[in-house]
């Protein structure tokens, strides 16, 4: 079992920086990997960038691959999302998530396939 808190969020203008923090307790070894998401109200949960448990190999979608970077300190069991050049469109709830090992990190952006959640942060950009 894996518990997950995501902090950082907050209200930027277009074009600032926030890092998004996703403190682990548990046994973060029980998951293959962890990745954040984002969802804005009435829109489908979308996956903005994963990373490997074992390994740390990181990915990211298109769409964000160039202003995102997802990072973790194991020390603190803690995953970053640095996220630069802020667009309005960034704005979103932003939840931490995870896989159960076992089966490997699959289908890395459904959100079906992660096990574990956090409450979310709030991220807001205004123009």
């Amino acid at each position: 079992q894996v518990q997950l808190v995501e902090s950082g969020g907050g209200s930027v203008q277009a074009g600032g920086s926030l890092r998004l923090s996703c403190a682990a307790s548990g046994d973060i070894y029980s998951t293959s990997c962890l990745a954040w998401f984002r969802q804005v109200p009435g829109k489908e949960r979308e996956g903005v960038a994963v990373i490997l448990t074992t390994g740390g190999y990181t990915y990211y979608p298109d769409s964000v691959k160039a202003r995102v970077a997802i990072s973790r300190d194991s020390a603190k069991n803690t995953v970053y999302l640095q996220m630069n050049m802020l667009k309005p469109e960034d704005t979103a709830m932003y939840y931490c998530a995870a896989q159960p090992a076992g089966q490997g990190c699959i289908s890395l952006y459904n959100p079906g396939r992660y096990a574990y959640w956090g409450q979310g942060t709030q991220v807001t950009v205004s123009a």
